[in-house]
């Protein structure tokens, strides 16, 4: 008789805990991998994240010498490395719902930032190279969706809430490349806190609005890159765009509208354009209200059908720096109340990527294999400044901000992979040629464009890569 309720009570913690398994299995995802790169480059580069995240050879750097025997180009070096950054892990959370409202989430980190600069000899350069990779935020967001949504008879939309940091909708759709910087930088790469809604028109469009704020991806500015010019904006980023989809074709257009302070305290001017001093004698400092907006139209398109898949993406970017595109802007003229007016770099920026490749040798349940070719294409070409730029500041250059180089004219790339996977485990072995068109360095007033003394630059970049999902 004793025994009865102590036996009900031990199949009821039994069934709880069975419960609870079932309800974590259900709701949470946990996701991720492990992924080392092997990298090879045949001249010095300019490149982020343990130099993983490429982004183009470096100009040359003559040495200063008048004997033909000793002249060197210092950049003309090669380099190898081993690192196993960016391993990621992740958790999605799905399937929930409270009357018609379906609740869900994601929280994705990996190991990025900490790696310290060592500095090179002979070259002003630096490599990170040395330290412990520390765990970084990639994203973080929550979703609320509502489905079933009636248009008329015979349509039905669905909505879709996001809210949090992910991936910029200009930068969703990613190349097929196995490198870290995923086509960058020739295609947008930005991951942002956004509040985002997608609405599914019927069977075949949805429709994307988004208003964005800068974090880790920032606008360039007189105090470098920084979130702080649009910190004072006080106007977030905004984007819309249209989508078709149907029978393995996807099309999106978009626009991404952008308008940052870049400077909020300037120096006084009178009526002659002259600096007013301050009673501690030093140019008085007043609040100035510079403001630039730009807009960056973008066309994508992709087709998938059995092992084949296509995609294309192009964009003409005003500025751009803040998707880690090529891009900027300068001072076009000084208001009579201090202020600047500035004009955007206008770049033309284009990819594809093509994949081939199905199931291979002997197949298990367990460990399906798969190998696949990869070509990837892209070109940038610099159109200079919208309008002419001036010398601002009076340091006896003109005032264009930029990151990286100023004297990039247009650049190209190319880069085969082949990517073996053997269940979750995957080898790839890249090779990327990119090539850029320098200027000398002299910046032209009309067009914003180093556009003499031209010469290509060139890399070879050999990579390999083992990843592990789970």
């Amino acid at each position: 008789m004793i025994l009865v309720p102590v036996m009900a009570q031990e199949v009821n913690k039994q069934d709880k805990k069975e419960a609870a398994k079932s309800h974590l299995k259900q709701h949470f995802k946990p996701y991720g991998f492990i992924r080392n790169y092997f990298t090879y480059d045949s001249r010095e580069c300019i490149a982020g994240t343990g130099d993983m995240y490429f982004y183009m050879p470096k100009d040359e750097a003559w040495n200063k010498t008048t004997d033909p025997a000793l002249r060197e180009d210092l950049n003309d070096i090669s380099s190898f490395r081993f690192l196993s950054l960016t391993t990621r892990v992740g958790l999605n959370i799905t399937d929930y719902k409270w009357r018609n409202t379906e609740f869900g989430g994601k929280i994705e980190a990996d190991f990025y930032a900490g790696i310290s600069a060592t500095l090179s000899t002979g070259v002003k350069q630096t490599h990170a190279v040395t330290g412990t990779a520390q765990f970084r935020l990639r994203q973080a967001y929550v979703t609320l969706g509502w489905d079933s949504l009636r248009m008329n008879d015979k349509d039905f939309a669905r909505v879709d809430l996001t809210i949090g940091q992910t991936w910029h909708p200009m930068a969703a759709d990613l190349c097929d490349v196995i490198a870290l910087n995923s086509g960058a930088p020739f295609g947008p790469f930005n991951r942002s806190p956004q509040v985002r809604m997608d609405a599914r028109l019927g069977k075949w469009f949805t429709l994307t609005a988004a208003g964005l704020w800068q974090m880790q991806y920032n606008s360039i500015g007189p105090d470098g890159q920084s979130a702080e010019y649009m910190l004072y904006a006080k106007t977030p980023e905004a984007y819309l765009g249209l989508s078709f989809h149907d029978k393995g074709w996807i099309v999106r257009a978009g626009a991404d509208v952008l308008s940052i302070r870049p400077r909020h305290l300037g120096e006084a001017l009178d009526a002659n354009g002259n600096t007013i001093l301050g009673t501690d004698g030093k140019p008085l400092q007043i609040t100035v209200k510079d403001r630039i907006t730009t807009a960056s139209p973008f066309l994508y398109v992709q087709y998938k059908k059995g092992d084949f898949s296509i995609k294309a993406k192009t964009i003409f970017a005003e500025a751009g720096e803040h998707m880690n595109m090529n891009g900027g802007y300068g001072v076009k003229a000084i208001n009579p109340d201090g202020s600047y007016a500035y004009t955007p770099t206008r770049t033309s920026s284009s990819w594809i990527s093509l994949v081939y490749g199905g199931k291979v040798g002997a197949q298990e349940d367990k460990h399906p294999q798969k190998l696949q070719g990869i070509l990837f294409a892209g070109y940038v070409e610099n159109l200079g400044t919208k309008d002419p730029i001036i010398d601002a500041d009076g340091d006896g250059k003109v005032d264009l901000y930029y990151p990286r180089v100023k004297n990039m004219n247009r650049m190209w790339r190319l880069t085969p992979t082949l990517l073996y996977t053997v269940g979750k485990f995957q080898l790839g072995l890249e090779y990327d040629i990119t090539s850029v068109n320098y200027g000398d360095g002299k910046i032209n007033p009309a067009n914003g464009l180093s556009d003499n003394g031209l010469h290509w630059v060139t890399n070879h970049r050999v990579q390999i890569m083992t990843k592990y999902n789970f």
